[in-house]
C-alpha cells in the first residue's frame, strides 16, 4: 500500500504511533519499578495509551481522518499493547496467564481469518467493531487499577483476581462475537461469489 506523506503524518495516525512508542516504554518502566512511584508512573503511561487510543478514533471520525493506514495502525497499536500489558504484569499476577491465552487465541483466529478473507474472498473487516472498543477499554481501566492500587489489588489476591477474570469475560465474549462477525463475512462472500457465476 502507498501512503502520502499527509496521510501518515495525520494527527490520529500520529497518536497511533505515540501508543506503538509507549509499549517498549511501559514494559521497560513496569519491569524495572521497585517501587509504588515506579508502578504509579507505569499506570500513567497505560492511562495516556488509553486517551490516545480514544482520541485517535474521536478525531478521526469528527474531522474526516480516516485512512487505510489508520485502519491498520489503530488495531495494530491495540494488540501489542494488550499483550504486551498482559505478559508484563503476568510476573506478578499469575493469572494473567489466562489473559494472555485467550487474547493469543483471539486475536490469533481473527488475523488468520482476516488474512484468508482477504486472499481468498477479497473482504476485510473495516476496523474495530464497538464491542472490541469496550474490551480494549475494559483492558485499560483493569490494569490502571491493578497498578495505581497495589495494595487493594495485591498479586493473586481475591480483588485483583476477580478484575483479571472480568477482562477474561469481556475478551472471550470479543472474540466470539468477532469469530462470528468473521464467519458470516466468509458465508456471505461464498455466496456472492455464487450468485456471481450463475
Amino acid at each position: 500500500m502507498n501512503f502520502n506523506k499527509k496521510e501518515v503524518f495525520s494527527i490520529p495516525n500520529i497518536l497511533s504511533f505515540i501508543r506503538l512508542l509507549l509499549i517498549p516504554l511501559f514494559a521497560w518502566v513496569y519491569l524495572t519499578a521497585g517501587s509504588n512511584g515506579e508502578y504509579i508512573f507505569a499506570a500513567v503511561i497505560v492511562a495516556v495509551s488509553g486517551v490516545t487510543d480514544f482520541l485517535d478514533g474521536a478525531i478521526a471520525r469528527k474531522c474526516n481522518m480516516i485512512t487505510e493506514l489508520g485502519k491498520f495502525l489503530d488495531p495494530l497499536a491495540d494488540k501489542l499493547t494488550q499483550g504486551t500489558l498482559f505478559l508484563c504484569l503476568a510476573i506478578r499476577h499469575p493469572l494473567m496467564w489466562l489473559l494472555f491465552a485467550l487474547w493469543a487465541l483471539k486475536d490469533g483466529f481473527m488475523g488468520i481469518m482476516g488474512l484468508v478473507l482477504l486472499k481468498k474472498k477479497h473482504t476485510k473487516l473495516d476496523g474495530a467493531n464497538w464491542y472490541g472498543k469496550v474490551c480494549t477499554a475494559i483492558v485499560y481501566v483493569a490494569v490502571i487499577l491493578l497498578l495505581f492500587f497495589p495494595a487493594q489489588f495485591a498479586p493473586q489476591s481475591l480483588p485483583a483476581n476477580i478484575l483479571i477474570l472480568v477482562c477474561a469475560g469481556a475478551l472471550l465474549l470479543s472474540g466470539i462475537l468477532y469469530a462470528m462477525v468473521l464467519i458470516k463475512m466468509w458465508i456471505h462472500a461464498g455466496a456472492a461469489k455464487k450468485e456471481e457465476n450463475k
